[in-house]
């Protein structure tokens, strides 16, 4: 496996090495590419647009933006999105980083699946969000060149991602699918289990418990 992919230098200082090792020991190999891809894609585009990132704390928060969902790092009772942000935060605390980069990280991989807000935030946490919104959905598809897109899919196989990568987030939150309210995680619970009934936020007001 090449360091270098589409021009990119995958970090490999101690920080980073560590938490790569933990992706791999508690996640799979579909977790191990699609982050490796989101990382990529992300430092892509920011490059094409331009912006400066620390390409450590971009690989650090693409390894774990998706880590809430594996047993070892997911609670009862939080959104998969916070607990690998908390798992992050642990990890880099331990490892004496400033708590500025600590808050890039935590808030890059607490919003990378909320619609509207992180791409108006730092660097970091917009292109976690882009990086994100490209390997998934194609967003923004046409912003990089299909060289590019090979040269990472190369190194990191897709392999049938769509098809997998659903069961994946479900399995992560079946046990606490009612996090997934007010987030686009309620559409995957919706597509996997047929008992699963949406809240409504309307309702959660017409029915709160105040006397008018």
């Amino acid at each position: 496996m090449s360091n270098v992919v589409a021009d990119i230098k995958i970090p490999d200082s101690k920080l980073a090495l560590g938490a790569a090792e933990l992706l791999r020991e508690y996640g799979n190999d579909l977790l191990w590419n699609h982050s490796h891809r989101v990382f990529l894609f992300g430092a892509l585009q920011g490059i094409k647009e331009g912006v400066s990132f620390s390409t450590e704390l971009l690989y650090i928060s693409a390894l774990f933006h998706d880590l809430g969902l594996v047993k070892q790092y997911s609670s009862s009772d939080k959104r998969f999105e916070v607990d690998g942000a908390n798992a992050a935060r642990d990890y880099l605390k331990a490892h004496g980083v400033p708590a500025e980069s600590i808050r890039l990280v935590w808030d890059a991989i607490a919003l990378h699946t909320t619609i509207g807000i992180a791409q108006y935030k730092e660097p970091e946490v917009m292109l976690i969000y882009s990086g994100v919104g490209y390997d998934v959905m194609g967003e923004n598809f046409d912003s990089l060149t299909e060289e590019m897109r090979k040269k990472v899919t190369t190194n990191y196989p897709r392999d049938n991602f769509k098809q997998k990568i659903l069961s994946a987030f479900y399995d992560g939150f079946k046990h606490k699918q009612e996090t997934t309210f007010g987030n686009i995680k309620a559409d995957v619970c919706s597509l996997l289990n047929p008992d699963f009934k949406r809240k409504n936020f309307c309702e959660c007001v017409l029915h709160s418990p105040w006397i008018e």
